[in-house]
């Protein structure tokens, strides 16, 4: 199964995806400690009341996060799932015909654990 074109495909769409929203997490995040740091005259103007630039683009890394995990979602709902039902599908089938480790073929009992529990 690890070397089928849907699983290869898979796993490069999910990495990349990956790589994507956490360089787009730690970029925003990073965005703003730097802004906090060498800006505090930018970061401290006031937008309304008592509500400054710095808190908005703070409280933006709240909607950053939630964007991240929304999109993750829909990743997940319209790449990844359909292509595991298939492979899923694949390899019961496979299994079925015997292909596999079938009934024909039990998995070997487990070993016991000689050594017993450890305390704590």
């Amino acid at each position: 199964m690890a070397h089928d074109p849907a699983y290869l495909s898979l796993r490069h769409a999910h990495r990349r995806f990956g790589v994507k929203a956490t360089a787009t997490a730690v970029g925003g995040f990073l965005l703003y400690v730097l802004l906090s740091s060498f800006t505090p005259g930018l970061m401290n103007r006031s937008l309304s009341g008592h509500l400054t630039l710095g808190l908005a683009l703070g409280l933006g890394q709240f909607v950053l996060m939630a964007v991240i995990v929304w999109r993750y979602l829909v990743h997940l709902r319209t790449r990844v799932t359909p292509v595991v039902r298939g492979l899923r599908g694949l390899a019961r089938h496979h299994e079925a015909t015997g292909g596999g480790r079938g009934p024909a073929h039990p998995e070997p009992p487990a070993a016991p654990y000689d050594r017993g529990y450890r305390s704590w």
